[in-house]
């Protein structure tokens, strides 16, 4: 190995939304970038909204953009001087003709921002905007991009999930963004993701070679989620963590699976997170009759999240589809017995640590509901089986190596 190849780099990670929280992607950029820096590199945030308190060895640079989608002043109508900016005014006609132009605008900005700091950064690292602003960015310096999955499989599900052709165009219109990362992505000669089930789908949807891809496993953070042995599982208790009305992530296939155990057993289910008020989770319920049986925790500390998943007696993902599947290896983590649909890469996550049912299907997943909570045994040696499998795969050190790996192979492709 040569001595400039283990030189530490300096790193630019761009990121449009950033909630280090909550929201997969945001959880990424936290853990990675923090990964990355305790190899030894240096690493800056570009980031939009929310702005993220990180560690004070991580600069973070917050981006000025109107923010229309804050949820304490949603929708705003912005000042004249505000729409001064060309990019604002995108940034405001996309939303208010039912878009999504942050990806695209934020792309912008950061290519604005880095006009005068090329020098300061050996490679840009871009966590799935894929805005045409990489392009001019990519003419200074190498740039490797992060596609968790194909956001295609978002949009197909979505418009399957409505009847109405009016509410099946909104969601259209809402994607129309995903033209730009389809053209943006078959650029980049160095693309990381998160499973080869995700290589696999994003490689046939946005007509990518194979061998463009870096197969990065996320990790878990083992340092926020670990078993509590001194909390007792609460018997019947069953957990999802589900904060949005996707029909991505399944829910509605859960709360169906709940409705039908609850006629011939106790059961109660805990959703970390809110429902969307007056959304389509919170009718489900209410036609389904089952309100009194689902708990939503709203949003709650890490430390609350963990005690969630101690007294829980099964983690259940529902999910349609999941580019890796953060909440399965997090549940794992916590030596939780996980119930998990084989959409997407889920099964290369749980293994054969976890029961795996198909998607879309709430007799599978009463099914193996019932059959946890009738075998406490078999509970517990999955639990254990996936604490195991996630302190031996899953952790941010090596992925933060492989992606250090995916670095230098386009830095040294680039010259």
């Amino acid at each position: 190995m040569s001595v400039k190849s283990q030189m530490p780099l300096r790193i630019c990670l761009l990121s449009y939304r950033s909630n280090p929280h909550c929201g997969g992607q945001g959880v990424y950029v936290r853990n990675i970038s923090r990964a990355l820096r305790d190899l030894g590199h240096h690493v800056d945030i570009v980031s939009g909204p929310p702005q993220m308190q990180l560690e004070p060895d991580i600069p973070v640079h917050q981006l000025p953009c109107l923010d229309l989608y804050n949820p304490n002043d949603l929708f705003r109508t912005p000042s004249l001087k505000e729409l001064s900016d060309p990019v604002n005014l995108m940034e405001w006609l996309g939303v208010s003709t039912m878009g999504f132009p942050e990806p695209f605008t934020f792309g912008i900005r950061a290519w604005r921002f880095l006009q005068d700091r090329w020098r300061h950064y050996d490679i840009i690292h871009d966590n799935q905007s894929l805005s045409y602003g990489l392009w001019p960015i990519g003419r200074h310096i190498p740039v490797v991009a992060t596609i968790h999955h194909p956001i295609t499989i978002d949009r197909s599900i979505a418009v399957r999930s409505e009847t109405s052709a009016w509410k099946k165009f909104k969601y259209l219109r809402w994607y129309s963004f995903i033209g730009m990362q389809k053209r943006v992505s078959r650029s980049l000669s160095h693309i990381i993701t998160v499973s080869a089930c995700a290589r696999d789908d994003i490689s046939t949807d946005f007509n990518i070679p194979r061998n463009r891809f870096r197969i990065v496993p996320n990790g878990i953070d083992t340092r926020l989620f670990y078993p509590i042995p001194e909390i007792s599982r609460e018997k019947n208790r069953i957990m999802v963590t589900n904060s949005a009305d996707m029909p991505l992530k399944g829910l509605r296939y859960l709360l169906q699976a709940v409705a039908d155990l609850s006629k011939t057993r106790k059961i109660r289910l805990v959703v970390v997170g809110s429902p969307k008020k007056n959304g389509a989770v919170v009718r489900l319920i209410a036609r389904l009759g089952i309100g009194r049986l689902i708990t939503f925790t709203g949003r709650i500390s890490h430390e609350e999240f963990v005690r969630q998943y101690a007294r829980a007696s099964i983690a259940v993902v529902p999910s349609v589809y999941e580019g890796f599947g953060l909440p399965a290896g997090e549940a794992m983590a916590c030596a939780v017995p996980v119930i998990s649909t084989t959409g997407g890469a889920l099964p290369e996550v749980v293994g054969n640590a976890g029961i795996l049912v198909p998607p879309e299907n709430p007799e599978a997943l009463g099914y193996a509901i019932s059959d946890l909570l009738d075998n406490p045994d078999k509970a517990n040696r999955l639990g254990q089986a996936g604490y195991e499998r996630v302190q031996q795969h899953f952790t941010w050190k090596r992925a933060a190596e492989k992606t250090v790996d995916a670095y230098r192979e386009a830095m040294d492709d680039y010259r």
